[in-house]
């Protein structure tokens, strides 16, 4: 297929604003399924988990391939729950494009802001759908006014609903200005055009005028012809494009997923305005640090990125975006990362839990490679010149439980499980204390960890027993200090010797670490080399990483912290790689010590909705956990509180504010930063 023919977008939201539902019908209406799904019923193609089908919700991150109006649509379906944000941000780096979903009632909600974020470090070109156009309550202009507001985002309503709650008819096209309805006893698949409502001409009239002229603030080639007179609907089309794909203006779209309303409009959106690969530059870095722009060819090298790792049977299925060139099975390609060459196996496309087999893999394709064994989260993987990709980050997790297996059996059993679920999400830390055989894991929330749990159950047929949740902390220097370290010993028969002094300086909260050399070694300095060898620096460097990994007061990891090396002692013929790097180890531990260390713990940012007569027990049962009010608004009568407060605290919280309202406030709990106890 042509490439310029591909889109691959992301549906992405806040929790139940109706992602899941509208991919169902996106995949319905392109003739990938015949009989659509319900999320409520559990039969949902893309939520395929058993885990996702009983609790209503996305967990995992879905990948399907569908086409629409000749162009070929990979799409993902991510989750809206904060504790599985690292799916939606590893999709987020593979994707052209993106469709945000929001609720009509509910607008902009604490989720949706977060996604939004995300999508904008990665330079993502959006859509918007404002869904639930049928509920009580639903108001267009409010949701498109807050997506201005709260996203900063430069939001144009390309098409207009027609009513809201249950006198919703449908929607006018503001570009070809026609009504469109869909009708009910085909499930919405036949659209009727018709001539716009006599009562709402008038306002269709201001609203495309606004449309165009906000084409026109963006587009200079648009202006000339709009000042010249009439425009031409590809005219309106093209410079719309241009301004989508340099993402100053998100186009908005409505509709109900639910009553089948509005979805192949936004269809014909995402074909006509987001980007193909062509579109989109994605640079890398080769060895050097010189950064290559890559070409969506594929005649050239291979290039691709690993933004998923799924263990089946023993084997790893690696999902792979692939930006350059082509491969077939059997290619041999190499692990940018860590130097390894893998074979590829089968290369399949991905439709949410089933696979079909691909014959290739080419620039632009979003598909699933078995049998790179060494692949992991965020790694590039090329047939040519090693290049590295931006890699993925991954978010520090917050909280921890105790696991404890009830025989020896059931501990491989455990282990072999927790090992998977690591290799599988970044945002999972599985750790056994070598003394005390103690595990523990982490994760990113409540809900992240007891989906781990329920897994083990129905996966593996365990059920360790659980410690009380903790928060995981982090500890920081308050004070300038400095040490020298000097380690003389005989390790393995063989003498190892290194003498280190470094100094450790406090830095900003949510700064994070930094880790350099002083001015005893200056960057790419010749002389450097005569001072000391380069090997030597790298273990110090290294030494004084792997001691912020476990602090001194609690060894939990260090965090916002400058380290300074100030000299490394050149002693000939008795320095070694690992005297240096255990010289910096034990200077860094004892300049810890000196420096006022104090503990962090997580402080979460809250988000509470609820009716206006439930704000003071809302309040008032925050400021019980040590909670902060920095915010409220207002909408249609229902009250949003932002405020933050410690991790520790809110245990149990939201069973204990629903109690609180009666069952009438909900809230979203979000990590913000590490902060003193």
């Amino acid at each position: 297929m042509d490439i310029s023919a591909i889109r691959n977008i992301g549906i992405i939201a806040h929790i139940d604003a109706g992602k899941t539902t509208l991919t169902e019908r996106i995949l319905f209406y392109s003739n990938k399924i015949h009989r659509m799904g319900e999320v409520h019923d559990g039969t949902a193609t893309m939520d395929f988990m058993p885990e996702e089908q009983e609790r209503g919700i996305t967990i995992c991150s879905a990948c399907t391939t569908t086409h629409w109006l000749d162009h070929q649509i990979n799409l993902i379906d991510t989750p809206g729950h904060v504790d599985f944000t690292i799916e939606v941000e590893r999709c987020l780096r593979v994707l052209d494009g993106a469709v945000g979903v929001f609720c009509a009632v509910s607008g902009v909600e604490p989720q949706s802001e977060t996604v939004w974020r995300q999508s904008e470090q990665f330079g993502v070109p959006k859509l918007a759908f404002i869904n639930k156009m049928d509920r009580p309550g639903a108001d267009f202009k409010a949701a498109v006014a807050a997506i201005h507001k709260r996203l900063n985002a430069n939001a144009v309503p390309i098409v207009l609903p027609v009513g809201a709650g249950d006198n919703f008819k449908g929607v006018i096209d503001l570009l070809s200005m026609e009504m469109l309805t869909f009708d009910d006893k085909d499930e919405g698949q036949t659209i009727h055009k018709s001539d716009i409502p006599d009562d709402m001409k008038a306002e269709a009239e201001e609203a495309r005028e606004t449309l165009l002229n906000a084409i026109a603030d963006q587009d200079d080639a648009f202006l000339e012809a709009y000042l010249g007179g009439e425009v031409t609907l590809p005219e309106i089309q093209e410079a719309l494009r241009r301004a989508v794909l340099a993402r100053k203006i998100t186009p908005v779209l409505a509709g109900s997923a639910l009553r089948n309303a509005g979805v192949q409009p936004l269809l014909d959106a995402v074909v006509a305005y987001l980007p193909s690969p062509c579109d989109c530059v994605q640079k890398a870095m080769d060895d050097k640090g010189k950064s290559i722009e890559l070409s969506a060819d594929p005649k050239k090298p291979f290039v691709g990125l690993v933004f998923k790792v799924v263990m089946e049977n023993g084997r790893k299925t690696s999902f792979m975006r692939v930006y350059q060139g082509s491969c077939t099975e059997g290619a041999q390609l190499t692990n940018t990362s860590s130097g390894k060459k893998d074979r590829t196996g089968r290369l399949v496309r991905l439709h949410a839990d089933h696979m079909e087999q691909a014959d290739a893999a080419s620039a632009g394709d979003i598909l699933a490679v078995i049998g790179l064994r060494s692949a992991h989260t965020g790694e590039t993987y090329t047939d040519g010149p090693a290049l590295h990709l931006e890699a993925i980050e991954s978010t520090a997790p917050v909280i921890t439980i105790a696991l404890e297996p009830r025989n020896a059996d059931e501990g491989k059993i455990l282990d072999e499980a927790l090992a998977r679920y690591c290799e599988e999400d970044p945002t999972l830390i599985a750790h056994v204390e070598e003394e005390s055989g103690l595990r523990t894991l982490s994760g990113m929330g409540e809900l992240h960890l007891d989906v781990t749990l329920e897994r083990l159950r129905r996966e593996y047929r365990i059920e360790p027993r659980t410690g009380a949740p903790k928060v995981t902390l982090r500890e920081t220097a308050t004070k300038e200090a400095s040490a020298s370290y000097t380690f003389d010993r005989e390790l393995g028969q063989q003498a190892h010797y290194g003498n280190v002094s470094l100094t450790v300086l406090p830095r900003d909260r949510g700064e994070g670490n930094i880790v350099r050399t002083g001015d005893f070694l200056p960057e790419d300095s010749k002389e450097a080399a005569l001072v000391i060898q380069p090997q030597f620096v790298a273990a110090a460097l290294e030494g004084a990483r792997d001691c912020l990994q476990s602090g001194d007061l609690t060894g939990y990891p260090v965090t916002d912290v400058e380290v300074v090396i100030t000299a490394i002692e050149k002693k000939d013929g008795a320095n070694t790689v690992p005297g240096c790097h255990m010289a910096a180890h034990q200077a860094l531990k004892e300049a810890l010590s000196k420096a006022d260390p104090v503990i962090l713990e997580p402080v979460m940012r809250v988000t509470m909705t609820m009716p206006e007569s439930e704000l003071g027990s809302a309040i008032g049962l925050f400021g019980s956990v040590g909670g902060r009010v920095d915010g409220m608004e207002d909408q249609a009568g229902i009250k949003t509180v932002h405020g933050t407060a410690p991790m520790r605290q809110l245990f149990g919280f939201s069973t204990r504010l629903r109690s609180a309202t009666q069952g009438r406030a909900g809230m979203m709990v979000t990590f913000d930063r590490f902060d003193k106890a």
